[in-house]
């Protein structure tokens, strides 16, 4: 089936370009100080992932930084479209009128659009409490409409495994079930720590590591799939 060829192949640069999109941005910002006009936008050596020295947002939002981010978020979100779209199609496939096709698509395509308005507004500053607040529903809703695009995908892809079992390595189908069953986790623990005051480091370094996980997500999409003649 040419979808599952599609499928693999793109999911593959959804993992892909964001990784190296946002660490080439964390890489510039701490390395290369000279490329940056404005002398406060540079960051002193961290590893964010261990010591949460700097926020994604805080590497990729200034000049010249953002000339990598933005166009970069702007192509993943174009790539996770595609990426849900093809889904819907491989499970419409071995499976008609699946259950959770609708919400799937609804909540892996709503967090391409959110990506998407979030890479617009970053970096744009107003001195605006209800802005702020706007950048930051915006973001915590795209982390939630992935992750439960991603929860309903795998809940279906374990309904229908015996259908797509010729066409799928089952253990990275059980790793993946893992990897968001922890994401969860994480995400409901992590609620009183981020909503309380302090801990930056914490936060940041949680960023980081959860940006990791979600995008991990869909190389584990590429391994799982056999490519089909």
């Amino acid at each position: 089936m040419e979808d599952i060829n599609k499928v693999k192949f793109i999911s593959i640069w959804v993992f892909i370009v964001p990784f190296v999109a946002v660490n080439t941005c964390l890489v510039l910002i701490t390395q290369f100080h000279d490329l940056f006009p404005n002398r406060e936008d540079v960051i002193l050596n961290t590893i964010p992932y261990f010591d949460g020295g700097a926020s994604i947002s805080r590497t990729a939002r200034v000049f010249p930084t953002y000339w990598i981010f933005k166009p970069a978020m702007f192509f993943t979100s174009y790539l996770l479209i595609k990426y849900w779209l093809w889904n819907r199609n491989i499970i419409n496939h071995f499976e008609n009128n699946t259950k959770h096709i609708n919400k799937i698509i609804f909540f892996g395509i709503g967090s391409a659009v959110l990506l998407t308005i979030h890479s617009i507004f970053l970096g744009v500053k107003f001195d605006i409490e209800l802005y702020k607040l706007f950048r930051r529903m915006v973001m915590l809703f795209f982390i939630i409409f992935e992750i439960v695009a991603q929860a309903y995908l795998v809940f279906t892809l374990y309904k229908i495994k015996e259908k797509i079992k010729d066409h799928i390595n089952f253990k990275i189908l059980i790793a993946k079930r893992v990897l968001v069953t922890l994401l969860i986790v994480v995400a409901f623990v992590s609620i009183p720590i981020i909503s309380s005051d302090g801990n930056k480091a914490f936060k940041h370094a949680l960023e980081w590591d959860y940006f990791l996980g979600v995008i991990f997500f869909y190389f584990l999409t590429f391994l799982m799939w056999k490519k089909t003649s």
